[in-house]
């Protein structure tokens, strides 16, 4: 998936919008750093997993709350936090203003083809409060991308039971696991040296 320098992914349900500022290639070992901008009472879809990918967050503006294997702290100003492989996580804006954080994923070109469909869902108002799709939709999005997120509720063994009795009801309604608009609107957008804040 090709995406340009300063493309937008915004989530108007999580209040979240992340730029992309380094673009994951095959030169920088797929890194994907992007600023990301949350609003107040802004958070994450749900506490989730990556099962293969580093995750690393520095906030730069603002005040962001995380758990991290159910440890709850607010990360401090200006120092990176990283997330390995497997760690269980959530991260909330804590504050009333913008927060201002770099977020950088490695490897993130899979990532960013989730986040491309998560909040793609959001954008066409398929997703709860929250910012989490529908169950039917959930169940092949999840299977979609576990190599990528693999959230904590439904707890996993749930969630595959789940899986094995609906996953042919929800091809048959027509649902898919990515889609391919969602890949489009964000590798569509125009390269910039400067997105809007």
């Amino acid at each position: 998936m090709k995406v340009n320098i300063g493309s937008e992914l915004i989530n108007p349900v999580t209040g979240e919008k992340g730029v992309v500022r380094v673009a994951p290639n095959a030169e920088n070992g797929q890194l994907l750093v992007a600023d990301l901008f949350v609003q107040p009472g802004g958070a994450v879809a749900g506490e989730h997993l990556h099962p293969s990918l580093e995750e690393a967050f520095t906030v730069l503006r603002g005040k962001v709350g995380m758990r991290l294997n159910n440890q709850e702290i607010i990360a401090p100003l200006n120092e990176r936090i990283v997330i390995p492989i497997g760690v269980i996580h959530d991260w909330w804006n804590a504050g009333d203003e913008v927060a201002h954080v770099q977020v950088e994923v490695k490897p993130g070109e899979r990532f960013l083809e989730m986040i491309s469909n998560l909040f793609g869902f959001a954008q066409d108002g398929k997703t709860d409060k929250k910012g989490m799709p529908n169950l039917l939709q959930l169940i092949l999005f999840g299977k979609a991308f576990e190599d990528v997120i693999v959230f904590v509720k439904p707890p996993r063994w749930v969630f595959n039971f789940m899986y094995s009795l609906l996953a042919p009801v929800t091809l048959v309604l027509g649902y898919r696991g990515s889609y391919q608009k969602y890949l489009e609107r964000l590798s569509s957008q125009k390269p910039t040296t400067v997105a809007k804040v």
